[in-house]
């Protein structure tokens, strides 16, 4: 006999750890593309956008190194203001090397 509760299981409050994830999700791929454009944009060549896309890559081995995962389960808040700050230069960047 298989006991099936009618109860809903309660699930662990983690603050917003799916949003954080998300937008941690799309704060990287958008700031590794945008280094690629920003790379592109400086050095006036594909080879700048190359060395843009190579530096993403290794900005987000960094983000593994300090976090222990690219995604963990819990990101701290301040990880993902960070990114997003720098996300936002590197859009304010693009624009005034582009422009």
């Amino acid at each position: 006999m298989t006991y099936h509760s009618t109860e809903p299981v309660p699930r662990p409050k983690t603050g917003g750890a799916d949003v954080k994830t998300f937008v941690t999700a799309v704060l990287l791929t958008f700031g590794v593309g945008l280094l690629g454009m920003v790379g592109w944009a400086v050095l006036s060549s594909g080879f700048g956008g190359f060395l843009g896309l190579v530096g993403g890559v290794f900005a987000v081995v960094w983000w593994r190194h300090i976090h222990g995962k690219v995604f963990p389960q819990v990101i701290p808040t301040k990880s993902v203001v960070i990114l997003a700050v720098v996300n936002a230069v590197l859009a304010l960047l693009l624009l005034l090397t582009a422009g």
